[in-house]
């Protein structure tokens, strides 16, 4: 795992500045790491995003990284519940010279789509989902509503750890993971591909 974290992603200071800060956090478990940084912003630049979604945001790793894979135009629009963490994520992401990209928006992820949606809002080229995980199924089912045709869908821990896979396993989290998992597989409104990397990112990309 060293030698990904060494080798697997080009990171700008700020985005240094961001993990090892938030690596000294009780709840640093949340963050991404910088192979998944790298992935994700190699995505937007293979499909030529210029409109961002994210859903559950914590200190602005995953945002950061997509918006400096941006083009000058581009903008990102994140939804946390957490001025709090989100507050740290301002510090990152002016620091990268990116904060002018990103509009952040704080309130339940659920009604801040539902009034994208009801605005009519732009259609969105990527979304990211990483946030309360018995809510991913309505983030998922919003975002596709939000995103182009051709447009991807990238949601975070659907491996779980491996939890997904033990049927045994029964706890609120994971089953909705499960289920959302399955659901995906089965959904021909998407092309699809579960993807081992970090703990698991679901790839979804709408027809």
């Amino acid at each position: 795992m060293a030698y990904v974290e060494r080798l697997g992603a080009r990171e700008t200071p700020a985005q240094v500045h961001c993990r090892e800060e938030t690596r000294k956090m009780p709840l640093s478990m949340m963050q991404i790491g910088p192979d998944q940084g790298a992935f994700m912003a190699l995505i937007a630049k293979l499909i030529g995003a210029k409109r961002y979604l994210e859903i559950g945001t914590f200190t602005g790793y995953s945002a950061l990284s997509v918006a400096l894979a941006l083009p000058a135009d581009g903008r990102c629009v994140c939804c946390d519940v957490s001025k709090e963490f989100t507050d740290k994520a301002r510090v990152y992401w002016k620091e990268a010279g990116v904060e002018s990209k990103i509009d952040l928006r704080l309130g339940p992820a659920l009604e801040t789509l539902d009034a994208m949606i009801a605005a009519k809002d732009a259609p969105f080229d990527y979304a990211f989902i990483d946030a309360d995980k018995s809510n991913y199924d309505g983030y998922y089912e919003r975002a596709l509503k939000l995103l182009r045709p051709g447009g991807l869908i990238a949601l975070d821990n659907m491996l779980w750890s491996g939890a997904v896979a033990d049927p045994a396993n029964t706890d609120k989290d994971t089953t909705a993971l499960r289920a959302l998992n399955a659901k995906i597989h089965a959904d021909a409104r998407v092309d699809m591909a579960l993807a081992a990397i970090g703990d698991g990112v679901m790839l979804a990309r709408k027809k």
